[in-house]
C-alpha cells in the first residue's frame, strides 16, 4: 500500500543532509561549548556557525539568537520572560487564535494577577491590527500575535501589526514556527523584538528552537545556572541538536523560493479538488496562506473518523478535533473563525512537504471523496442540519 505523508504542520522527517551532519557530534565531537578544551571549542564554533545560519534566514544579529529546547519552550520565554521583567505593566494582547504554548501560558499569567486581551478573528482567521491598536493601554507589557495559524495556514498581518506596536512603544512577539522556512521571515520588516521558531519544523530535529531577542529588549530568564546562551537560558547545550537546526536553516534559505512555489501549485490543486466534495468548505484565507497547509470541513462526519479512514489508505493527515487535541473540545481556532462544534469537528487538516508530489495530491484526491461518502452513509449527523 502506497503511504502518503501530509501532516507536515505537526513535524518533518529529518533531512538526510541534516542529519549526516549532526552525527559527528553525538559521538565524535561531543565537547561541552562551555569548556575551553579543544573538544569544547570544537563544538562551540559549530554552534556558533549554526546561530549565524538561523540569524541570517531571519535578518537578525547573532547574538539576537537564543537556543532553546523548542517552540514550546520559547514562546513561554517571551511570554513569561518580558511579564517578569515589566512588573508594573501587568497587561499582555494576544488573538483567540493562538498556539496553546502562547494561550496556556496567558492563562497560567492572569492567575498570578495579570490580564490579557484575546483578539477576535474574522472568518479568514486574520487578526485586525486596528483591534490591536484599541486594546492597548498604558499597562500594556507585552502583544503576542502568530505569524501564520498552525491549523488553518492564514498568514497574518504582522508587518502592520508591529507598526501599531511599535509606535505604542509596546514589544511585539511573533509565533513563527509555522512560517520561518517556508515564508521569507525578516525580523527588521516585520517589526517584531521578539520571534519563536523550532528546529523539528524545517525539517531538522526535534528538540531545538529559538527565541529571537531583539538587542536592547529587556527580559527575565526562565532558566537560572551557568548562564548559557549570553545569560539568558542556562544549560549545557545540545550542540548536535543545534548543528542540525542551523543545517536545516541554511538549506531552508536556499530552497525556499522553488519550493514554496512548487508546495502552492500542489496546496491549490489539492484544495480544488476537495472542493469538488458536496458540502466541504476550506478553512482560512484562500491565497493568504501558508503554501503547504490546506484546511477542510466537511459536513455530516466526524474528522477523527476521518482521520481514521485515510490512515486505513496510507495517507497521514490531522484534524483539529479530538485526534489532534486529545480533547473532546472542538479546535478553538475552528470555532474562532465561526464554525459551530459539529462542523468543527468535521475538520481536516492536509499539510504538504518535500517528499509530497502531484502523485500524492491526486491519490488523496481519488481516496477522500469515498472516505466522506462512506463516513456519510453512516454520519449520526445525517439530516440534522441545514444544507451546510
Amino acid at each position: 500500500m502506497k503511504r502518503i505523508y501530509m501532516d507536515h504542520a505537526a513535524t518533518t522527517p529529518v533531512d538526510a543532509r541534516v542529519l549526516e551532519v549532526m552525527k559527528p557530534f553525538f559521538n565524535e565531537k561531543y565537547g561541552n561549548a562551555s569548556e575551553p578544551h579543544a573538544f569544547g571549542t570544537e563544538a562551540k564554533k559549530a554552534m556558533e556557525e549554526s546561530r549565524t545560519k538561523v540569524a541570517k534566514l531571519m535578518n537578525a544579529k547573532d547574538e539576537e539568537i537564543i537556543f532553546t529546547s523548542g517552540g514550546t519552550e520559547s514562546d513561554n520565554f517571551a511570554i513569561k520572560g518580558i511579564a517578569f521583567a515589566n512588573p508594573n505593566k501587568k497587561h499582555i494582547i494576544t488573538s483567540a487564535i493562538e498556539h496553546d504554548a502562547v494561550l496556556e501560558t496567558c492563562k497560567w499569567l492572569e492567575k498570578l494577577g495579570y490580564s490579557v486581551t484575546y483578539l477576535p478573528v474574522d472568518k479568514y482567521g486574520f487578526v485586525d491590527p486596528s483591534d490591536v491598536e484599541r486594546s492597548i493601554k498604558p499597562e500594556t507589557c507585552l502583544v503576542s500575535i502568530m505569524a501564520a495559524n498552525n491549523e488553518i495556514g492564514t498568514i497574518e498581518p504582522i508587518e502592520e501589526i508591529g507598526k501599531i506596536c511599535h509606535e505604542a512603544g509596546i514589544l511585539f512577539h511573533t509565533d513563527a514556527v509555522q512560517a520561518y522556512g517556508k515564508i521569507p521571515v525578516d525580523v527588521k520588516r516585520m517589526n517584531v523584538d521578539l520571534l519563536t521558531i523550532s528546529s523539528h519544523k524545517i525539517y531538522g530535529p526535534k528538540g531545538v528552537g529559538v527565541l529571537y531577542i531583539k538587542e536592547g529588549v529587556k527580559i527575565d530568564p526562565l532558566l537560572h545556572g551557568g548562564g548559557h546562551e549570553y545569560g539568558f537560558r542556562s544549560g549545557t547545550e545540545n550542540v548536535a541538536g543545534i548543528v542540525g537546526l542551523g543545517v536545516a536553516a541554511e538549506i531552508a534559505g536556499k530552497e525556499m523560493k522553488k519550493e514554496l512555489v512548487r508546495l502552492t501549485k500542489l496546496r491549490d490543486r489539492l484544495i480544488k479538488g476537495a472542493l469538488k466534495i458536496e458540502n466541504s468548505h476550506l478553512n482560512g484565507h484562500p491565497k493568504i496562506r501558508l503554501p503547504n497547509n490546506a484546511n477542510f470541513w466537511f459536513a455530516f462526519i466526524e474528522g477523527e473518523s476521518l482521520i481514521m479512514f485515510l490512515d486505513m489508505n496510507g495517507i497521514a493527515a490531522s484534524t483539529g478535533s479530538a485526534c489532534s487535541s486529545k480533547s473532546l473540545e472542538p479546535s478553538h481556532v475552528l470555532m474562532a473563525i465561526g464554525l459551530k462544534p459539529e462542523e468543527a469537528h468535521g475538520s481536516l487538516r492536509l499539510t504538504l512537504g518535500k517528499q509530497n508530489t502531484k502523485e500524492d495530491v491526486d491519490h488523496v484526491l481519488e481516496i477522500l471523496p469515498k472516505s466522506v461518502e462512506k463516513l456519510r452513509k453512516i454520519s449520526p449527523y445525517k439530516g440534522k442540519w441545514k444544507d451546510a
